[in-house]
């Protein structure tokens, strides 16, 4: 049964094979230039291996800011070409104004030509190849769902959409009361005997549990799902699966037993980590209202010609441990916006003046947010602040809201970086649950993927 799986790629393996090859092959193509032509600008040496070294680093950086790594976009041959040419152009321009640790520049200016037709004709190779074969239904992961029948259609959607490379072959019902009509076919029922036999045929991977209720879950599937385990067939928990493709935690799946499901990082308590964050948060503060300073005298020409009346304004939002605070903005809507009481922002809101939808998109209107970092009140990563009547409205519909406060909010975050403009009670669900998701794995590396995200964000105009 183990024997016949098929080949696929973990998201996580997916991503680590893109960055080794992206490396690969724009060394071995600037080697072979090197080699066969008269390239001399960039030499793979003993002599000057941090060359390599800055090479490699500017390139999976960019990469990452320019969203090489996003796997819809690497699927994608025309979304990853545009990629490709804002990455190789930062890490050309970069590379060649980095002093000292690169070659100094050549006197021959085609030299700095074919280095950069290096870079793009490189990446550009591998990507056409990846998206040819590595991104083809040959290598996706197949898998089988126990569960009840009523929950089958969103239970498999919520892993299908998220990953294009993940595929419920087989259900299993665990509501033995019920015919299952299925609205796909490509689901196919089962019973526990022919498992071993569609798991054979069909090249299954892993069998996905996801019982609301543990009373479906009789003897005899019981010791066929320890007889799979005890032969090294993967039986995985539905969160788990779920946690790992979307990067959230699926709060609705999950009964009042959350913290069974939810253990805090331990970032969040370790004393190291919380003063180095803060060191980093009071020096990043300190600059972020330095370069407010310098684009302020633009700011207020801005506001004087498309968004008549106070610069800055202050609103009352919930932070750590539930306390209130006063956050500072930049005022981006027009005055009174809220006269017939608080409503939540929407994506193309009315209220919203052209000045405004600027400072939104380039979120410059985040910039006096600073001094809330400086009074420790916020965090540069972390949930973002709501205001308290909004908190007070979701925390009765939704489970685990007041969760979010037991860390300080932050000018951006997980669910920022990853989800649109929240509208509905439905987009506060998922934002909630990529906030809970940083929550729980809080690290150096999570803040730091955040931060290229969010320069990412900025770059692309994508502010809310």
């Amino acid at each position: 049964m183990t024997k016949n799986k098929q080949i696929h790629f973990e998201i996580s393996e997916r991503k680590i094979l893109l960055r080794v090859f992206d490396v690969l092959f724009v060394l071995l193509l600037l080697h072979l230039i090197g080699t066969f032509f008269d390239f001399h600008y960039f030499k793979i040496a003993k002599e000057n291996y941090y060359w390599t070294i800055f090479l490699s680093v500017y390139l999976l950086f960019f990469g990452s800011v320019f969203e090489m790594y996003n796997l819809q976009i690497a699927s994608n041959q025309f979304s990853i070409i545009k990629s490709i040419v804002l990455t190789s152009s930062a890490t050309v321009l970069t590379y060649l104004l980095t002093p000292f640790f690169t070659p100094s520049l050549p006197d021959n200016r085609l030299q700095i030509l074919l280095f950069y037709i290096a870079v793009v004709v490189a990446l550009l190779t591998w990507r056409l190849l990846y998206v040819k074969f590595l991104a083809s239904t040959r290598f996706v992961k197949r898998a089988i769902i126990v569960c009840q029948d009523e929950e089958l259609e969103e239970l498999v959607n919520g892993l299908q959409k998220n990953d294009p490379h993940y595929k419920i072959d087989g259900f299993l019902n665990l509501n033995t009361t019920n015919s299952v009509l299925l609205k796909s076919n490509a689901i196919k029922v089962l019973t526990i005997e022919n498992l071993d036999t569609f798991i054979s045929k069909n090249h299954i991977s892993e069998i996905v549990m996801a019982p609301h209720k543990t009373e479906g879950i009789t003897v005899e599937l019981y010791n066929k799902l320890l007889l799979f385990l005890e032969n090294g067939f993967p039986v995985r928990e539905y969160t788990q699966v779920y946690e790992s493709i979307t990067q959230r935690i699926p709060v609705q799946y999950v009964a009042r037993d959350f913290y069974k499901f939810f253990p805090f990082s331990r970032s969040n308590q370790n004393q190291l980590y919380l003063i180095y964050v803060r060191l980093i948060e009071i020096v990043t503060a300190l600059i972020g209202l330095t370069i407010g300073l310098c684009l302020l005298p633009f700011i207020l020409l801005g506001n004087v010609m498309a968004n008549r009346g106070p610069l800055f304004y202050t609103q009352d939002r919930v932070g750590k441990n539930g306390a209130v605070f006063k956050i500072y903005k930049l005022r981006s809507m027009i005055i009174n916006a809220e006269s017939d009481g608080a409503v939540f922002a929407t994506a193309n809101d009315t209220r919203i003046t052209a000045f405004g939808r600027f400072l939104r998109k380039s979120r410059l209107d985040e910039v006096p947010q600073f001094i809330n970092v400086l009074k420790g009140e916020m965090a540069i990563i972390g949930p973002r602040p709501e205001r308290p009547v909004f908190v007070n409205e979701i925390a009765k519909m939704m489970p685990f809201y007041q969760t979010r406060h037991v860390i300080k909010p932050g000018l951006t975050g997980w669910a920022q970086v990853n989800y649109s403009y929240g509208e509905t009670l439905q987009d506060s669900l998922i934002k909630l649950q990529y906030d809970l998701y940083y929550i729980k794995h809080r690290s150096v590396f999570l803040d730091l993927s955040i931060v290229v995200k969010t320069i990412s964000t900025v770059l692309f105009y994508r502010g809310q």
